[in-house]
């Protein structure tokens, strides 16, 4: 299992973290999503058949792009 911590600037409000909760969470092998939006950033667990750059194709798919 991988876990990561996506620091993505454009979160404002509840419904910016859960957007992404929702959005990430249907992802297949996605097994948590944590958004926090003080720190504007989400933290993702995830396994196979998920992976990174998986993920960030869907936040960006999403609008709301992860910096790296």
């Amino acid at each position: 299992m991988s876990q990561e911590t996506f620091s993505i600037p454009n979160i404002s409000c509840g419904h910016c973290t859960s957007a992404i909760e929702n959005e990430l969470g249907e992802v297949d092998g996605i097994t948590s999503v944590k958004g926090n939006i003080e720190g504007k950033n989400v933290t993702v667990e995830w396994s196979e058949p998920a992976t990174r750059e998986g993920i960030l194709a869907k936040l960006k798919e999403i609008n709301y792009p992860a910096t790296e």
